[in-house]
């Protein structure tokens, strides 16, 4: 930028530029008169005291001004402000040029590109070179001042813009990262520099004349990472201000970015551009998108050691996609990986799940079917045929949900509603060590565990909460269709932010929830408003501090003791892990769905799958694990047992068993079947028990015989559970005509069928006494029924 364009900005500003450069003569060459007195005073002992006498000020007057008009906005000492103009008269001497045209390799040569080369040179005191800086800055002869190696931007800054123009904006700045809950030490400490740094580059020291532009050119700068970092966190503050509309994205990671690079080696070059073009079309969710790209390398890099000679989606057959269907159904862990990524050594060699290698099938068709609907590649088959999993693996995939056991879950609630400070990590961020903090709140990190413990919420949507998401209701409801009426305060209303499968919508949790979000929400410091990626809403998020959401990881990662699942583990005294693997947020919620199913008034599928937002049943039954004790007793409710016994009275005959009568072949054993006696000793194994026929071992009870039977007295009376097989099941509960026509052929305990015994009567038709008793209590029903309709 040159001069007239910085001072035209500064007025535009409100600011003005200390220096008018357009009132010096910058002419280039240097007059006789001008080198002879450089000359003179330049090898003279007292050369500090000649520059300032009358007769070398009207000589070099066009030199020596503007250099003491830059030194009066820095303030310079005395023996400062000489250093500097004797070494420049110096300079100027030996180029036999003046300092306007000096090149930016000329002033490195003068000052160095570090303050160790020019104290080694120049034998200068420690302010002196940033004076140098500083006139090369105002008198614009460097625009890039981290030519000169480490600068100390805020002693520059001051020198050149003034402490208290300085120190004000920082206190703004500051005072609004306080409101945020950054620490004091620790912004006082970096912030300055990355400020001051901007405000050196864009020649302004004014916090509304900065823009994305200038902080993204600091951000690009030879700086130090802490002053990068900050740079980003300036422009959050800025946002926050209302002086600049959006924050500077995050800088790629470096280590991932090599990862990225180390991925695509052993893979044709033209694959990689066919994966990343779909990577930039398709518009599934970025982590699936991701996971997706990185499945479709892998295919590469099998494309590559199987047949090279395929380098393009348009060249795959039916063949070749049956041939990646059975080399998935085939593969270990570590199979395709990349080589400077080496599978983990846990899983290394091990077949893969029957889930995995669903989804790498998956993957590859869904890759070919969008080609194929975008018109990339030919239609040469179909890739939902060609690439569905087979039969074999499905049958693998079952609901398994990884729930939490009760003594553990219990364990665990308990630690995460008496959380206290003394649980959580310190870190010595401040400048006195003695001095520890908390990343987050005491008050913070409790209501994040009990949301996870309770709400049964997804990780993405409790980092995404909105401030306000919770609402009370404050009067007793009926509900719709029943006459029952749900109490109020009895629960709260949580309102949960667009997900991955649905949109936004509400559920009732626990109160304790809602208390412990409305205690937070009162003391929770000011934050800036950030961006919903879903939504792309302007939201407030409820679990933010420092100017950022909570981390993505801070719930999962098992740092020890220092993330939420290990500070609850350790409280409690559990391990990480169970007998499913690591205690994860995701497990919670499959817990807390269980027990909801489980429960003495369980859930019902539909309701869960609304609580649970899912859009699909099919998707909650993979979080429910029936309890075994619950299926057992609803499996004892069902009465398959009494279903298939009938318990009959049977009549043991005690004078005839006492008197040896038994031995003689007479009856002793009665079957009381309600409208006669069975004497057959193994009526349990008779098929006509239920529909007996006139066999000699029947007694009606209107009999002489059955009459002598009850008048006894000496009859011990008990009862015997006789398992009833389906079609006797039917005749007690349906009637006994299907079952009479099934016996009509079989042979009684005496000899003769129910045909032959009716065919012994001729000119009548067998009917089974049970039928005729069956008739007889249908009219008898009908004719009461009759008689009460006509009163």
């Amino acid at each position: 930028m040159t001069s007239l364009s910085h001072q035209a900005a500064s007025y535009a500003s409100g600011w003005q530029w200390p220096i008018h450069l357009t009132a010096y003569d910058r002419t280039p060459q240097l007059s006789e008169a001008e080198i002879q007195e450089l000359e003179a005073i330049t090898h003279h002992p007292k050369a500090d005291y000649l520059v300032c006498c009358k007769r070398v000020r009207q000589v070099l007057d066009r030199l020596v001004r503007p250099l003491n008009d830059a030194l009066d906005v820095t303030n310079a000492s005395v023996d400062a402000r000489g250093l500097v103009v004797h070494k420049l008269l110096c300079e100027m001497l030996a180029r036999r040029t003046s300092f306007w045209i000096w090149t930016v390799d000329d002033w490195i040569q003068i000052l160095g590109d570090c303050s160790q080369a020019y104290y080694q040179k120049c034998k200068g005191h420690n302010g002196a070179r940033q004076h140098f800086i500083a006139v090369t800055y105002l008198l614009e002869c460097v625009t890039d001042l981290n030519i000169f190696g480490y600068v100390h931007h805020t002693l520059l800054a001051v020198k050149i813009f003034g402490k208290k123009t300085i120190d004000a904006a920082v206190q703004q700045v500051c005072d609004e990262l306080l409101k945020w809950g950054c620490g004091e030490d620790r912004i006082k400490q970096m912030m300055p520099n990355a400020l001051c740094e901007a405000f050196l580059l864009n020649h302004s020291p004014r916090l509304e004349d900065l823009t994305t532009e200038v902080l993204e050119q600091v951000r690009q700068a030879r700086l130090p990472s802490y002053i990068k970092e900050n740079i980003r966190k300036l422009s959050r503050v800025l946002v926050s201000l209302g002086y600049i509309n959006q924050p500077l994205a995050s800088l790629p990671n470096p280590k991932r970015e090599r990862t990225k690079q180390q991925t695509l080696t052993g893979i044709d070059s033209e694959w990689v551009n066919w994966c990343l073009r779909w990577f930039n079309t398709t518009t599934i969710a970025p982590r699936s998108r991701k996971s997706y790209y990185y499945i479709l390398l892998k295919a590469g890099r099998w494309l590559a050691k199987v047949h090279p000679e395929i380098v393009s989606p348009a060249q795959w057959t039916r063949e070749l996609a049956a041939e990646w269907v059975a080399a998935v159904d085939h593969a270990k862990c570590g199979d395709w990986a990349s080589e400077g990524i080496p599978p983990a050594k846990a899983k290394s060699g091990k077949p893969l799940t029957a889930r995995a290698k669903q989804r790498n099938i998956q993957c590859v068709g869904a890759f070919f079917r969008e080609c194929q609907e975008w018109n990339w590649i030919p239609r040469r088959f179909d890739p939902r045929r060609a690439f569905a999993t087979p039969r074999a693996i499905r049958a693998i995939i079952r609901p398994n949900p990884r729930v939490i056991s009760d003594d553990i879950w219990a364990k665990l609630l308990w630690a995460g509603l008496n959380i206290n400070a003394d649980d959580l990590p310190y870190f010595g961020y401040q400048a006195d060590p003695t001095k520890l903090v908390t990343w987050y709140p005491v008050e913070m990190i409790r209501v994040v565990a009990v949301v996870w413990l309770f709400a049964g919420l997804r990780l993405d949507e409790i980092r995404r909460l909105r401030v306000g998401c919770v609402r009370w209701q404050r009067e007793d409801v009926l509900i719709p269709g029943t006459e029952d009426t749900l109490p109020k305060d009895a629960v709260c209303w949580l309102d949960i932010p667009v997900n991955k499968t649905s949109g936004a919508f509400t559920k009732p949790v626990d109160r304790l929830v809602g208390e412990a979000i409305t205690i937070w929400e009162r003391i929770r410091p000011p934050q800036p408003a950030v961006i919903d990626p879903k939504t792309g809403d302007t939201v407030q998020y409820l679990f933010a501090y420092r100017g950022h959401g909570l981390g993505k990881q801070y719930i999962n990662v098992t740092l020890i003791n220092v993330t939420l699942i290990p500070m609850l583990c350790n409280k409690a005294g559990l391990p990480r892990t169970d007998a499913r693997g690591n205690i994860t947020s995701h497990r919670a919620r499959s817990t807390i769905a269980t027990q909801l199913c489980n429960a003495k008034e369980p859930m019902t599928l539909l309701e869960l799958k609304d609580w649970l937002g899912h859009l699909w049943p099919s998707s909650t039954i993979h979080y429910l694990l029936q309890s075994p004790t619950k299926l057992a007793k609803s499996y004892s409710d069902a009465g398959y047992f009494g279903r298939n016994l009938r318990a009959v009275e049977v009549l043991i005959d005690q004078d005839t068993v006492k008197s040896g009568a038994v031995a003689a072949g007479e009856p002793w054993r009665f079957y009381d079947l309600g409208h006669g006696y069975c004497s057959y000793e193994f009526f349990d194994q008779c098929p006509h028990r239920m529909a007996c026929a006139k066999c000699t071992f029947y007694l009606p009870k209107g009999s002489s015989q059955a009459q002598v039977l009850e008048a006894k007295a000496n009859l011990l009376r008990m009862k015997q559970e006789i398992p009833l097989s389906q079609d006797e099941i039917a005749a007690v509960d349906d009637g006994l005509e299907a079952l009479e026509k099934k016996l009509v052929d079989m042979p009684t305990p005496a000899g003769p069928t129910p045909r032959q015994l009716g065919a012994s009567d001729p000119g009548k038709t067998f009917i089974p006494i049970q039928t005729v008793e069956a008739k007889r209590s249908s009219t008898k029903k009908k004719e009461e029924t009759h008689e009460k309709a006509s009163s």
